[in-house]
């Protein structure tokens, strides 16, 4: 929505968006929080911040199409959709992939035991409350601690559920006032039939348990919607997931860019929406017949650090690069190198968390070889 109203205020011709929901807004319309937006404007409630963007989206003139499903691509710029209407064929002079990110679904993270009802995603519990003023169950889990897990606890209390723990497999977490927080405890096996009756956790130190609820809610484990870049043969970047993009936005398809969470799992709504609007100008670039360039080394990480984007250096940066680890690190020392030459160190005054990414300067990108080999991350 932010690239659209941006694309359409400029005179870029017609800019459509296409939603396959019936509502637009992504997820933030299933968020009933507060907190949504950046200073110096108010902060809203999920669904108030969705209308914002649509509004201003249409406002610009983008047209904005709901229930509109694009399936498949017909050539490197055209794509197949379909709607209530019928089956179209559209070609554009660019196409943007904001597909967003989604949950794992339950039979993707492997827990054994029974499939009972009562088992939820975090999207499954918010569409549940909020969309479907469902009741959720008496007493609940949460798994995970990460900033989503706190507003599924959020909207269980809301509904009326006695949350009886959080579990996480992390080693600190920020706790919920009420709730016990369970760390470095992973969950072992889900137990009942006709019902949920309770979770089996072990601890690292090796001690186990039974903690009885009739639901649980597994959060996080975000990774970006990339099917439809599947399908166009975008190269896709092994850590993040998603396409792989230089750091204005370009995927190594000509003409085909992509923003927000289709990149990294998962970023908050105002990191997307100022994605979105960096990406407009480069947008306009390329309809104003700029060159693609070419896809240049790529951007690599070691572990611990899980992924960074852009994830390919095509020239010189003009926005921070975001890094996600997967442990939480203390005042890292991060460094960038390439063919044995290094290109950057320095040591972040921040710590680093699994449920924060971090954003490195990016005037350390001039130095990058492009004739070379891959660049490397890594802490140390």
């Amino acid at each position: 929505m932010a690239l659209a109203a941006r694309l359409a205020r400029a005179g870029a011709g017609r800019v459509e968006v296409l939603e396959r929901e019936q509502d637009p807004g992504g997820m933030p319309r299933h968020l009933h929080h507060r907190g949504f937006g950046r200073a110096p404007l108010p902060l809203l409630r999920g669904p108030a911040y969705a209308r914002r963007w649509v509004r201003a989206a249409a406002a610009a003139g983008a047209a904005v199409r709901t229930g509109v499903t694009a399936t498949g691509w017909a050539g490197p710029l055209s794509l197949e959709t379909t709607s209530p209407s019928g089956l179209e064929r559209i070609t554009a002079r660019a196409v943007v992939l904001a597909t967003g990110a989604r949950e794992r679904p339950r039979s993707a993270r492997l827990v054994p035991g029974s499939r009972p009802p009562g088992v939820l995603t975090t999207g499954e519990l918010f569409r549940s409350v909020h969309e479907r003023g469902l009741p959720v169950g008496r007493r609940a889990v949460v798994v995970g601690a990460e900033p989503v897990a706190r507003h599924a606890a959020a909207t269980l209390r809301q509904a009326g559920t006695d949350v009886v723990a959080m579990v996480t497999e992390q080693p600190r977490g920020t706790a919920v006032p009420g709730i016990p927080l369970l760390t470095a405890t992973t969950v072992g096996e889900l137990h009942g039939r006709s019902r949920l009756t309770g979770l089996a956790v072990r601890h690292r130190d090796g001690r186990t348990g039974l903690l009885a609820c009739d639901t649980v809610v597994f959060t996080g484990d975000w990774i970006p919607d990339h099917e439809l870049a599947r399908r166009g043969g975008v190269p896709l970047d092994p850590g993040t997931r998603g396409p792989g993009v230089d750091a204005a936005f370009r995927t190594a398809a000509p003409g085909v860019f992509a923003v927000g969470n289709a990149l990294h799992g998962i970023e908050s709504a105002a990191t997307a929406a100022a994605e979105g609007a960096a990406a407009a100008a480069c947008v306009l670039a390329h309809l104003a017949g700029a060159p693609w360039p070419e896809p240049g080394p790529a951007l690599h990480v070691r572990a611990p650090l899980l992924w960074v984007t852009p994830n390919r250096i095509t020239g010189i940066a003009r926005r921070p690069l975001r890094l996600r680890s997967a442990a939480a690190v203390t005042a890292p020392v991060v460094t960038a190198a390439q063919d044995g030459r290094t290109l950057w160190r320095r040591r972040i005054p921040v710590p680093v968390s699994p449920s924060r990414s971090l954003g490195l300067p990016p005037d350390w990108t001039a130095r990058v070889d492009h004739a070379g080999g891959p660049v490397v991350l890594a802490l140390g």
